[in-house]
């Protein structure tokens, strides 16, 4: 049996023009099912007789299922049998990788998290740390009720990832050097497992089951412990040719003196990332233990330093996206910040800082938005991670051909 830990190789031509196809058609379903063939020909722009036929695939692996019989809303022209995603065909697992802790997911196809457990790191080692998050995806799919199938396992990160070796290169962070975490999951499971940066992967994940207007062009900002980014033209995430896309963690802060691990001073990193914030707060006696999510329950309640510590760290991360907004001139921003989600006055005040400092950005409301998985968007990284590969190319998961 062929079990990925990095990212497919690139297929011969018919083979990938077929794999276009077919996750062409599946992606529409997921957008705008359940359908009837005739739509999906039209919207993809294939043939009735290749729809058919891929259509027929897709039901065999058992992600698309037909629905009873069905009339046009007019009642006019002949019935059709409209064919709808099938989430009972099985499960991915969703792993993410924070400074503090590991978090440990499943989803079902239309990227919903069904389960989520946090796995705190303590003074382990990267291999004790993937061991304990693969018991943990073991636990939460033993606790599933139906004994769904696994059919893959993502796993994302801040940091140097390297997708196509299913590898975290570095993690400065994490003190992590080439851990082959594709390849940890792989074996345990018999499954893919593909790695990705978390940026990245929320990018995908914002094309698939997100804001529309992501498939066009759109800049993804993560502002956690780590501080980097991602961007998509259409639905081509730029990775670099060494996979460090995004690094924007030592763009200089004009007016910083935070110092930062490289060396310098005055990094956006240094300068805004969660463990410096909650260490101003701990300091200042606005939470009891050192917890961003603490801290972001203290400003949500009112307090007015927690919510000006935020407020000024959203004028900063502005600041810095302006540039690159008008570098990249992207349809989209997103951002992934727990603090802006709950505070509305921090998020106008970025997107005012936006606004200032860019000359492209002329309406902040419509371009600068939250990313739609904040409510769980590490778990969502990690899932994201293989759905992407799962839309992309449904050939690449084995477990599919052994559907029932």
């Amino acid at each position: 049996m062929l079990v990925l830990s990095r990212a497919p190789s690139r297929a011969p031509r018919p083979q990938r023009r077929r794999a276009v196809s077919v996750g062409s058609l599946l992606r529409v379903v997921l957008e705008h099912g359940p359908l009837p063939r005739s739509t999906m020909a039209r919207l993809t722009g294939l043939s009735p007789a290749s729809v058919t036929g891929h259509t027929a695939e897709l039901l065999a692996l058992g992600l698309l299922t037909e629905l009873p019989e069905a009339t046009a809303t007019n009642g006019m022209g002949r019935p059709f049998i409209p064919v709808d995603l099938d989430t009972s065909v099985g499960l991915v697992g969703g792993i993410h990788y924070a400074i503090p802790h590991a978090t440990v997911a499943v989803l079902d196809i239309r990227g919903r998290v069904l389960a989520e457990r946090r796995v705190p790191h303590g003074d382990a080692g990267p291999e004790r740390i993937t061991e304990r998050s693969a018991e943990t995806l073991a636990q939460l799919l033993a606790e599933r009720p139906h004994g769904d199938r696994l059919l893959g396992i993502g796993i994302a990160t801040g940091g140097w990832v390297d997708r196509d070796h299913g590898t975290i290169v570095e993690h400065p962070m994490l003190g992590w050097r080439q851990v082959p975490a594709g390849a940890v999951f792989a074996r345990r499971f018999g499954v893919p497992a593909l790695v990705d940066s978390h940026s990245r992967a929320l990018v995908r994940a914002e094309q698939l089951f997100g804001h529309p207007r992501s498939r066009e062009s759109v800049l993804a900002v993560f502002i956690g412990n780590v501080v980097d980014a991602a961007f998509a033209l259409g639905e081509q995430v730029h990775h670099g040719p060494r996979f460090q896309a995004g690094s924007i963690a030592h763009m200089p802060v004009a007016g910083s003196t935070e110092p930062c691990a490289c060396g310098r001073t005055g990094c956006l990193e240094a300068t805004v990332s969660e463990r410096r914030l909650v260490e101003r707060a701990h300091r200042a006696g606005l939470i009891a233990e050192p917890s961003i999510f603490e801290l972001v329950d203290v400003a949500a309640a009112g307090d007015p330093a927690a919510r000006a510590l935020f407020h000024r760290r959203a004028e900063v991360v502005g600041r810095a996206i302006a540039p690159i907004a008008d570098m990249l001139n992207p349809d989209l921003i997103l951002l992934v910040e727990p603090g802006l989600a709950r505070l509305p006055d921090a998020l106008a005040a970025l997107r005012a800082e936006v606004a200032r400092h860019s000359a492209t950005v002329t309406d902040p409301g419509r371009t600068v938005l939250m990313s739609s998985f904040m409510h769980a968007p590490l778990a969502m990284a990690g899932g994201a991670v293989m759905l992407d590969a799962l839309y992309t190319d449904p050939f690449t998961v084995p477990a599919l051909e052994k559907a029932p």
